[in-house]
């Protein structure tokens, strides 16, 4: 039986839950949510550096990548960073898509799975 590990977690959710060698991030949003696109979408990747630092992995070991933004009008921004962002020739399946999220401030949100 494989061991399942999660970090920072409530009563709700765990940022991260380590499930064998498959890591599975929650959501993550900005925390400075007066930014444009540009700015939230960077401190959400750095947001999901740290935690797949902190499960044993990084970006180049991205399996897939699902982001939900606000409006659509937000996606070549978005992507502007993303791609500066994502380890190329080791880029995870994705999909994107316009969504009402929890809070009007938010404009991007992202989920990962990663190997170890």
């Amino acid at each position: 039986m494989t061991d399942i590990s999660r970090l920072d977690q409530n009563a709700r959710r765990s940022r991260a839950v380590i499930h064998g060698d498959t890591i599975y991030l929650a959501g993550h949003t900005a925390d400075d949510r007066s930014q444009d696109v540009t700015g939230q979408t960077k401190q959400v990747l750095a947001k999901i550096d740290e935690m797949l630092a902190a499960s044993g992995s990084d970006k180049s070991k991205l399996l897939n990548i699902t982001i939900w933004l606000a409006d659509m009008a937000d996606f070549a921004a978005m992507n502007a960073v993303y791609d500066a962002w994502v380890v190329q020739g080791h880029t995870p399946a994705r999909c994107c898509g316009e969504v009402k999220l929890a809070l009007p401030d938010i404009r991007v949100e992202i989920m990962a799975i990663a190997a170890r």
